[in-house]
C-alpha cells in the first residue's frame, strides 16, 4: 500500500472572486492503483469530464479536471 496526502481545490473561474475551496485528505491505495481511476471514481456522479495529468519533478501527480464549467484540481504526494 502506498500512502499519498491529496490536495482537492475548485478553482473559481471568476475575475472578480479568486478564493478557493480546498480539501486535504491522507489516503491509502495498493502500489498499481490507477490515479486518474480514483479521481474519475471521485466525479463519477459528473456528465462529462476533461482530464489532464502531469508528473512534477518532485514526484507528485497533479490531474486538473474540468467538470462542466468547473475547474478542479488533484494534486497527490507520497509521504
Amino acid at each position: 500500500m502506498v500512502d499519498y496526502e491529496v490536495i482537492h481545490e475548485i478553482l473559481n473561474l471568476c475575475p472578480g472572486n479568486q478564493m478557493r475551496d480546498v480539501f486535504i485528505e491522507e489516503i491509502q491505495l495498493p502500489e498499481d492503483a490507477d490515479l486518474e481511476e480514483y479521481v474519475r471514481e471521485k466525479l463519477k456522479n459528473e456528465g462529462e469530464l476533461k482530464i489532464e495529468r502531469t508528473d512534477r519533478a518532485d514526484g507528485s501527480v497533479v490531474f486538473d479536471v474540468m467538470t462542466a464549467a468547473i475547474h478542479q484540481k488533484y494534486t497527490f504526494s507520497r509521504f
